[in-house]
């Protein structure tokens, strides 16, 4: 026999930085396997069930992100204590002094783990200065953790829920409560990369009996089955076999391939991103807790105040909440609004990343979401989707054009270049003013033919428009990756550049053949994204009604697939690095 390869199992068990422990790897539904069996001997002991789950959450963390577990210790400990400085401080300079203590320690550590090297980069730009210093390790989550405690210290202070320790008399009932706040911040399903669990949400199921319904375990594997599927088959391989490809050197690769790796990306993303939301969801009802929906099939939307009601959902609804409102929201006026609007998509983009492309990105859905509600203020056909969303195309176009000239009038491209560019930006002009004829003349002799308000027509194309400018946004946020090759700006312009300069369509043959599986899987992710909702509910309900010995079989015979299928090595989340 063999000798035990000692040093395998230690790794096995350990973190490694080059493979850290992710939901789409064969490593980890063997540690939720055995997990959930001991989750299952201690489901009815409230207390017992709770630290067990806190700890396998926090060696979850460790085996994800290393040492950093202590910072998600420290961020727990911190604010647990300032929440209960918050609920037993009456006066009122007090209590905004401890919650501006809560935000500055908060965003302080966010700070410095996220955007230190950004600010410094950026300031040796300006400056022409070469500070240097030591890179930073960004700790996995910490975006998402940073929210959530602030959710839970500013609600306090808002007075819209109480403290966890607030009324407690013995120290040992204080321990629970902080071993329940613990749970609350580091429930490993939705950790790394959210959804946002509002504390007002979650913490009243942690001390309820949990009970888990046919229908509901049903219900998980559908969702567990569901997000393997689109992050592991979908989203990897396109992003593997083609999109990073692209996006990592544009210029080598025809317009028509730039296009196609916008598309691509766009539906890559939300795979991705809705993939793991699914699995999170899925997860964490299988240990009977419930947490919030985080996408709505958000490309079906056709306005772009729809988009954000429907894409990662959990954020848009923080940014509200906590931000916008906290600015003063719409009840300042009119132009506070939509200074309030720009402001938060600014940070929102920031958030994402520390690069000026993601700035750039919330900026444009900043401008985008002010003139949506501008123009849907207005009285009478103003308030059509179609309108609202040509509008923001025309500043669009607008914007474009003067970029082209300030480049042009600046020498950074050369005339033929500036008016190859101009002609491309004309052409989408002229398809701009195409679309809104047909929409508003389709309006109108549908609804002389039948009589019905004939909006239906004109809501078709508005998809396809917010589609777009989504799509053109995104070309901004993915050259941002960490590990691309060239520059944010280098990608950008040159992805842009691609595209404007011209379509070849005779190339189109010639490159669906050539990634026809990247093709097929594009494809395939936006035709079960545009499924009619009823279709979705029909698949759950026939899903639910088989027995569960069926359904386990399904979903192992997934992640059998998903393993086998897999490339050499796994792909990390898309969120992973916010």
């Amino acid at each position: 026999m063999g000798s035990i390869d000692w040093s395998s199992i230690w790794q096995f068990f350990t973190y490694d930085p080059s493979q850290p422990l992710l939901f789409n790897s064969a490593r980890f539904f063997i540690f939720f396997l055995v997990a959930y069996g001991f989750f299952l001997l201690l489901r009815k002991r409230t207390f017992a069930r709770t630290a067990y789950l806190f700890l396998f959450s926090v060696y979850f963390y460790y085996l994800s992100s290393g040492v950093y577990f202590w910072l998600l210790l420290l961020s727990t400990v911190v604010n647990f204590g300032l929440g209960h400085l918050l609920e037993i401080r009456e006066e009122p300079w007090r209590r905004k002094l401890w919650m501006t203590v809560s935000v500055l320690f908060n965003l302080g550590i966010l700070a410095y783990f996220k955007y230190t090297n950004f600010f410094i980069d950026t300031a040796n730009q300006l400056t022409g200065n070469a500070w240097d210093f030591q890179r930073i390790f960004l700790p996995v989550g910490i975006s998402f953790y940073t929210f959530q405690v602030l959710s839970y210290t500013i609600d306090i202070y808002r007075r819209k829920i109480q403290s966890l320790s607030a009324g407690l008399e013995s120290w040992q009932a204080g321990g629970r409560a902080l071993i329940d706040f613990a749970f609350f911040v580091s429930f490993f399903p939705q950790l790394v990369a959210g959804p946002i669990v509002r504390a007002a949400d979650f913490l009243p199921q942690i001390r309820q009996p949990l009970s888990l319904s046919r229908e509901q375990m049903g219900q998980a594997f559908l969702l567990i089955i569901g997000g393997l599927f689109k992050k592991a088959v979908i989203s990897d391989y396109i992003s593997v076999n083609f999109v990073d490809r692209v996006f990592d050197n544009p210029g080598l690769y025809s317009g028509l391939e730039n296009l196609l790796a916008s598309y691509g990306y766009a539906i890559q993303i939300y795979c991705d991103f809705s993939g793991y939301s699914d699995m999170a969801i899925g997860l964490a009802l299988l240990m009977g807790f419930q947490l919030p929906e985080n996408f709505r099939t958000p490309y079906q939307s056709d306005s772009i105040q729809g988009f954000w009601r429907r894409w990662h959902i959990s954020l848009s609804s923080w940014l509200r909440d906590y931000l916008y409102i906290s600015l003063g929201g719409n009840r300042k006026g009119s132009f506070r609004t939509y200074i309030n609007l720009m402001i938060t998509m600014l940070l929102g983009g920031l958030w994402h990343g520390a690069s000026w492309v993601f700035v750039i990105w919330g900026g444009l859905h900043g401008m985008a979401l002010a003139i949506d509600r501008f123009l849907s203020n207005k009285k009478g056909w103003w308030q059509k989707t179609i309108v609202r969303i040509g509008g923001v195309w025309l500043l669009v176009l607008f914007i474009i054009q003067a970029v082209l000239y300030w480049r042009w009038s600046g020498d950074q491209i050369d005339v033929y270049t500036y008016q190859q560019m101009s002609g491309a930006n004309r052409n989408l002009f002229f398809i701009w003013l195409g679309s809104m004829l047909l929409a508003l003349l389709g309006d109108y002799f549908l609804r002389a033919l039948s009589g019905k308000d004939g909006q239906r027509w004109s809501r078709s194309i508005s998809v396809l428009l917010v589609f777009h400018f989504v799509c053109l946004c995104w070309i901004f946020f993915r050259s941002g990756a960490a590990a691309n090759t060239l520059s944010p700006t280098e990608i950008t312009y040159a992805m842009l550049g691609q595209i404007g300069s011209g379509l070849n369509w005779e190339l189109a043959g010639e490159i669906v053949r050539g990634y026809s599986a990247v093709v097929g899987l594009i494809a395939l992710g936006f035709l079960l994204h545009f499924l009619p909702r009823k279709w979705d509910l029909g698949v759950e309900r026939l899903f639910v009604r088989m027995p569960s010995v069926a359904q386990a079989f399904v979903l192992f015979l997934v992640i059998w697939i998903v393993i086998q299928t897999a490339s050499a090595e796994v792909v990390p989340f898309i969120y992973f690095q916010f």
